[in-house]
C-alpha cells in the first residue's frame, strides 16, 4: 500500500520546495495539505503511539520549513521529508519507551487497506479482515528496525537507497532488514502465506 497524497495542484512538490526555498511560503500549506494524511499513516506504520502521532506530524512539517534551505532541488521530497519524519517518530518511539505510563498501543489504529468487502461474501470479508487483521499485527511485531524496513520498501513503495536515506543505513543493510523480516513474517503467519 503506497501511501501518495492527493495532487491538488499541478506543482510538484519539488517544485514547491523550490519556491518556498526562494520565500514563497504558500508552498508549504500545499506540501502540507498533500503530506497531512500520507506522513500521519507513516508514523502510525512505524510504531508511533497514536497520540503522539499529530504532534509528530506537526513538527515534520514545522522542520521542512527550517531546513528548506538544506533541500536539494535534484532530489525527490518524499524520501526527504520521510527521513525527517521518520527521525522525529523514532525520537517519539523511544521517549514513550521511557514513559510507558503514557504509552498507548498504536498498531491498534494503524489500520490499512481492507479488500473490497461489498464484492465478497460476507463469510470471505470477514477471514479477509482476520487475516489483514494478522498481517499488520505480525508487522507491527517486527523488531523496529525490520518493520521500519518494510513500512519504507513495502508500504511506502520506495527504492532501497531512498529507504537507505529514510532509515539512516545503507541500502544493503535495508536488504538485510528486509530479507529478515520476511523471514519472521514467513515464520509467524507460516499457513496464511502459504509456506
Amino acid at each position: 500500500m503506497d501511501i501518495e497524497p492527493s495532487k491538488s495542484t499541478e506543482a510538484t512538490d519539488e517544485t514547491l520546495m523550490v519556491s518556498l526555498q526562494k520565500g514563497d511560503e504558500t508552498g508549504l500549506g500545499v506540501l502540507m495539505a498533500r503530506w497531512e494524511m500520507p506522513v500521519k499513516v507513516f508514523l502510525l506504520h512505524l510504531g508511533v503511539p497514536s497520540s503522539a502521532v499529530e504532534d509528530v506530524a506537526q513538527e515534520a512539517f514545522v522542520r521542512v520549513y527550517q531546513h528548506r534551505a538544506k533541500y536539494r532541488p535534484e532530489c525527490a521530497f518524499k524520501p526527504w521529508f520521510l527521513t525527517i519524519a521518520g527521525n522525529l517518530g523514532r525520537n517519539a518511539r523511544r521517549w514513550r519507551g521511557r514513559h510507558p505510563g503514557e504509552s498507548i498501543d498504536a498498531a491498534e489504529e494503524a489500520g490499512g487497506v481492507l479488500p473490497d468487502a461489498g464484492a465478497m461474501s460476507p463469510a470471505l470479508a470477514a477471514e479477509r479482515s482476520a487475516e489483514a487483521e494478522q498481517v499488520r499485527e505480525a508487522v507491527a511485531g517486527l523488531p523496529g528496525p525490520l518493520r521500519e524496513a518494510v513500512v519504507c520498501v513495502e508500504l511506502q513503495d520506495l527504492s532501497y537507497i531512498e529507504a537507505a536515506q529514510v532509515l539512516g543505513c545503507s541500502p544493503k543493510a535495508v536488504e538485510t532488514r528486509l530479507y529478515r523480516a520476511r523471514q519472521t513474517l514467513r515464520e509467524v503467519l507460516g499457513g496464511l502465506l502459504g509456506g
